[in-house]
């Protein structure tokens, strides 16, 4: 038996979504399964989860695009298509790829194409998106097994990651302590540069941490901002890793601290301790989802929203101060 996985196309759903392969794989011990990835996303799944193999799922959401992602698939010849997305267009493209049994949650309007549809129950408490995707399978009719999530390193890319600290003479003498001051989805989720700065100072000079920033290439120029506030500069690695480099490097951290983000659930994923900060989203939806990990959260009048810059003041996330933040970093450095 084939089943094709359509995994999210954000980091941070797709590593959540780990829970429910690993169910899938649970309840078809024997089947090969294959994640279908978009190209930034599809590294996650290649060494250490459930699947057999990744498809690239090429970024062309136009119609001859999608009749060629189709063609690809069909040479495949899946049993069994599940759909972690909730777009019409990822059902579209199941459907014209012949695969027999499409299942997913009926949304969007693709209820039409799918074989076995699960009715998304609308205005009840906040459910973590772990146990969203969870709750798909159980709709399904198959059983789920207790959730955990964790991404396994190879040792030939613990060892890449430790060497590339070393390169950027960071050792393993003092505590090493990871900023992401970035969020893809923009700057309404992000604490402020300068708030990071004062933080990373007052670990360097409380803590005798080591500093590295880490985030996207599009994300160097906040990180140059953060270092340009600071007397000690920190070590930037913003743009210069892939995915699987990044996670070899989180895993050498004694603390990553990070706004509401993908990196966010890659560390929480590889057991190192993270103080996540969180504005205008809902913690109970997409906070770490296991220990050792913290949130830090205040709220604000016109909590939660979905604005990608605040109009307003910011509160939500200004509202946390850099002494907060490594008051919640002592439980982690000793």
């Amino acid at each position: 038996m084939k089943i094709a996985v359509r995994a999210p196309n954000w980091i941070g759903d797709a590593v959540l979504s780990l829970p429910a392969l690993a169910s899938l794989q649970a309840a078809f011990p024997k089947a090969e399964i294959r994640v279908i990835a978009r190209d930034w996303v599809k590294e996650l799944f290649v060494s250490g989860t459930p699947a057999a193999g990744v498809i690239d799922l090429p970024d062309d959401r136009s119609l001859g695009g999608l009749r060629a992602a189709a063609g690809r698939l069909r040479q495949e010849r899946f049993d069994l298509g599940l759909l972690l997305t909730n777009s019409f267009g990822s059902a579209l493209l199941f459907s014209l790829a012949r695969i027999p049994e499409r299942w997913g949650y009926k949304r969007d309007g693709r209820g039409v194409l799918l074989t076995k549809g699960v009715n998304l129950e609308e205005g009840g408490p906040a459910v973590h998106h772990a146990d969203y995707y969870l709750g798909l399978v159980r709709g399904l009719g198959l059983k789920t097994i207790p959730p955990s999530i964790r991404l396994r390193l190879t040792a030939e890319e613990k060892k890449a990651g430790r060497k590339l600290l070393d390169s950027l003479g960071l050792s393993g003498k003092k505590p090493l302590v990871i900023l992401n001051p970035g969020a893809s989805y923009g700057p309404a989720k992000r604490w402020p540069a300068g708030n990071f700065a004062a933080l990373a100072t007052l670990l360097q000079n409380k803590m005798s941490c080591q500093v590295l920033v880490t985030g996207s290439a599009e994300e160097a120029g906040l990180a140059q901002s953060l270092a340009g506030a600071m007397r000690r500069k920190p070590v930037l690695l913003s743009g210069q890793t892939n995915l699987r480099q990044l996670l070899g490097v989180l895993a050498q951290a004694d603390l990553f601290i990070t706004n509401d983000s993908g990196p966010m659930h890659l560390a929480n994923a590889l057991s190192v301790p993270v103080i996540g900060l969180f504005g205008p989203t809902e913690p109970a939806v997409t906070r770490p989802f296991q220990q050792p990990s913290t949130v830090i959260w205040k709220g604000a009048v016109c909590w939660p929203c979905l604005y990608r810059s605040c109009p307003y003041g910011h509160e939500c996330l200004t509202a946390i101060t850099p002494e907060e933040v490594l008051e919640a970093a002592g439980r982690y450095i000793r």
